[in-house]
């Protein structure tokens, strides 16, 4: 699928030079050399993991992103509406328009940790999830493997952790710092935000217990999370995390295990070129 969009790319005018990953952590690297030796687009094949390791080595550059969908869920593909045909992604990239956005960016592990992300920061039970998340069975069924990692808690106490956000301190369990609407490919959970928003929408989760998560599922199903109890919604560009020294809560950022607390997530304001729909964050 790879080689035919590549075909149909180059029939649009495209030169292409296809660099592939050697490992993790080195698509940021290779990005950042061809847009040193003067390339004019970057265009990353995979999904959400990927992406965000090429935007590590794109961030402040004005060189605009494209890209083939791949992966598990790909949230950025789902959240601008291309689909996940590879082949009809390739056709239709002639049309998309270059937009200057935002980015988020984390700190956590005591400093060790520095990294960008495009999509979403995700604290406690989502980053709890990722974490413990089976390789073998995510790559047999996909995003079964997630449910079924996330219903292994139920009936468990969950972390709980400080957030201190625009202006307010918070106590949760789960807290969601969110550049996009889409969430894991099938819901929406913030419901006010995009791409290029120089904001986060923040949906802070309050609660110890995992069997209060049934009914917050529930309230994301049907569209009503934010009216629940227990729930609170927010705008904001920074956020700081912290939990007690005796427990440990984690971190994910684009759907992918990041770090531990404490942490400090802040929005990057004009920080990369993505090629998007014109019909992307409209109406």
């Amino acid at each position: 699928m790879i080689q035919r969009a590549v075909e149909i790319l180059k029939q649009s005018g495209h030169h292409l030079t296809v660099a592939p990953t050697t490992g993790p952590e080195t698509a940021g690297p290779i990005a950042r050399l061809h847009i040193a030796a003067g390339a004019d687009l970057v265009i990353a094949a995979g999904g959400d993991g990927t992406i965000n390791e090429v935007i590590e080595g794109m961030v402040g550059s004005q060189v605009p992103l494209a890209i083939l969908p791949g992966g598990t869920a790909n949230v950025l593909a789902m959240e601008m509406k291309i689909g996940r045909s590879i082949e009809r992604v390739a056709r239709a990239m002639a049309e998309w328009r270059p937009r200057r956005i935002s980015v988020g960016h984390l700190t956590c592990d005591g400093g060790r940790v520095s990294r960008h992300f495009l999509l979403m920061a995700g604290i406690g039970l989502d980053a709890y999830i990722v974490r413990h998340v089976s390789p073998a069975l995510k790559a047999r069924t996909g995003k079964f493997a997630y449910w079924v990692a996330g219903w292994s808690l139920l009936g468990r106490d969950l972390a709980e952790f400080s957030v201190e956000i625009a202006g307010q301190r918070r106590q949760c369990s789960f807290a969601l710092l969110s550049k996009v609407r889409n969430y894991g490919g099938d819901f929406e959970i913030a419901r006010s935000v995009s791409l290029p928003d120089d904001h986060f929408e923040a949906v802070l989760l309050e609660g110890r217990s995992s069997l209060r998560y049934v009914k917050y599922f529930t309230g994301m199903a049907l569209n009503r999370l934010s009216e629940m109890r227990g729930v609170t919604v927010l705008r904001a560009q920074r956020a700081v995390i912290s939990c007690p020294e005796d427990r440990d809560a984690y971190v994910q950022i684009d759907g992918e295990f990041a770090g531990a607390l404490p942490a400090d997530v802040r929005v990057v304001p004009d920080a990369l070129t993505l090629l998007m729909p014109g019909s992307y964050g409209v109406g």
